[in-house]
C-alpha cells in the first residue's frame, strides 16, 4: 500500500458487502438511490481503461452477484451502470469504482434517455436531425 492508497476512501475494504479475487462490492455512502453500489477493485489506479483484463472480469461478475442483492432487498425497476473516467467526466476520487444505480418508477420525471443525462441538453433524442 502507497502512501496514496492510506488516504483512499476506497482502498478500505471496511465495508464489503461482497469480494471476489480482484474486486469487491459497498455501498455507496451518498446513494442516488436505495441500493445504489459500488464494484471497486483491490488495486488502487484511477481509469477504468488502465484495469486488467481480469480486474474487468471480476467488476462484471460482481455487478451480477451485487445485482441479486439489490433486487432483493429493495425491488428496484431497472438500473443504470456506469464509470466516470477523469476528472472532464465527473470522476472525484481517483481510484475506479464502477456504479450500478438501481432506478425506480417516478425517481425522474422522464427516463428516456437514461446515462445521457449527464449531459443535460443531449439526454432527449432529437430523431428530426440528419
Amino acid at each position: 500500500m502507497t502512501a496514496t492508497d492510506t488516504e483512499c476512501l476506497f482502498c478500505d475494504t471496511s465495508k464489503a458487502v461482497l469480494r471476489n479475487e480482484h474486486a469487491f462490492v459497498r455501498f455507496d455512502d451518498y446513494p442516488v438511490n436505495p441500493g445504489h453500489c459500488l464494484i471497486i477493485p483491490f488495486r488502487h489506479f484511477a481509469s477504468f481503461f488502465d484495469a486488467t483484463a481480469e480486474e474487468k472480469i471480476a467488476i462484471l461478475s460482481l455487478i451480477d452477484e451485487a445485482r441479486a442483492i439489490v433486487d432483493e432487498k429493495f425491488q428496484p425497476g431497472g438500473y443504470n451502470i456506469g464509470v466516470n473516467v477523469g476528472p472532464i467526466a465527473g470522476q472525484s476520487v481517483m481510484h475506479l469504482h464502477m456504479h450500478l444505480i438501481p432506478r425506480y418508477a417516478g425517481d425522474v420525471e422522464n427516463p428516456k434517455g437514461g446515462v445521457r443525462g449527464v449531459i443535460p441538453s443531449r439526454q432527449k433524442y432529437d430523431l428530426n436531425k440528419s
